[in-house]
């Protein structure tokens, strides 16, 4: 077939622009040269745009087109690894169905929903053996009488902001003296946060892929962190974190969980690759869902990469792989 013309969009308007960066960078460099011709557009609130050599070149917001000395670049796919919005709420994705361009992620109602806690939980509620943290939804314009949270839920809780990805603005809170200060943090980050009650265990991640026409789960990840918990400090610093790939799970374990998280996917109604986080409950196997990430990090060390080297696939096989399947 023809080279097909991708556009990789990386960065967005929040603190994760330069993980978005170094996704995009680690599949640019995976992705083969004789298939695709890959251009990185990145995304800012003032601009979207290609970084040539000489200049930087505005995207015709139009029909999403580039004029490249003289000529009419047009795309074939959109590649979107852009963090948090507007890559993974569902505003990308909207834009692409007007413009009639295909993409990689979820859809633009799947990103959406998936994007606030709250609203997924409501959704995969009632998948057999899955399990959820209680918890209770605040708004900013509400009134947050910390008596209610208290008579409702048992500490350590956690308080989250509901729209938030990558752990900023999340506290783990131990009793009733801590939930003002926890509440003003996380509500600096969304209008919605999350209080949820803290569910010890053993942390994992799973990637879930449509590839080849089916549903393909990855080996799953264990984290182990020295912190707490998994903030964002802990993602993104070297050594505060260790990442097991594969798993140390039974056959048994790793059944259950592959089928727990091909629910989720069809009952989200997923496409192209998300990652699951979850905990298994101390003391039992029960499966307690954290939540679901539709653009995952793709830098070389994230999870989703180690995962496919742990199944033996090859990394630009794999997003060769998504792009053909977001095609057809």
């Amino acid at each position: 077939m023809p080279r097909k013309n991708i556009a990789l969009l990386a960065g967005g308007f929040t603190g994760e622009y330069e993980v978005s960066i170094n996704s995009a960078k680690n599949i640019a460099a995976n992705l083969d040269a004789e298939q695709f011709n890959v251009y990185t557009i990145l995304i800012t609130r003032d601009r979207w745009f290609y970084e040539s050599d000489k200049e930087n070149i505005d995207i015709d917001k139009n029909d999403f087109s580039l004029t490249l000395a003289g000529q009419k670049v047009k795309f074939d796919f959109a590649f979107i690894t852009v963090h948090g919005t507007p890559g993974e709420d569902g505003k990308l994705q909207g834009y692409f169905d007007l413009v009639g361009i295909p993409y990689n992620t979820c859809d633009a109602t799947t990103s959406a929903i998936t994007m606030n806690k709250a609203y997924t939980k409501a959704i995969v509620q009632g998948i057999h053996g899955l399990h959820m943290a209680r918890s209770i939804q605040l708004f900013k314009s509400g009134i947050h009488e910390a008596s209610n949270v208290v008579s409702s839920l048992k500490f350590p809780l956690f308080i989250k902001p509901n729209n938030g990805g990558s752990s900023v603005g999340m506290s783990k809170v131990q009793n009733a003296a801590g939930l003002h200060d926890a509440f003003e943090r996380a509500f600096k980050e969304d209008d919605q946060i999350l209080v949820e009650e803290f569910i010890k265990g053993r942390e994992f991640s799973i990637g879930i892929a449509w590839l080849k026409g089916k549903i393909t789960v990855l080996p799953a990840t264990e984290i182990i962190s020295s912190k707490d918990f998994f903030d964002y400090e802990a993602k993104y610093t070297p050594g505060v974190s260790k990442e097991i790939t594969p798993a140390d799970l039974s056959a048994k374990q790793n059944e259950t969980i592959a089928d727990i998280v091909t629910e989720i996917y069809l009952r989200l109604n997923c496409k192209g690759m998300v990652r699951v986080d979850f905990i298994l409950l101390e003391g039992t196997q029960e499966f307690y869902f954290i939540e679901i990430n539709i653009t995952p990090g793709q830098s070389a060390n994230s999870l989703v990469p180690q995962q496919v080297r742990a199944a033996g696939m090859d990394l630009g096989e794999f997003y060769g792989d998504l792009i053909k399947g977001g095609l057809h």
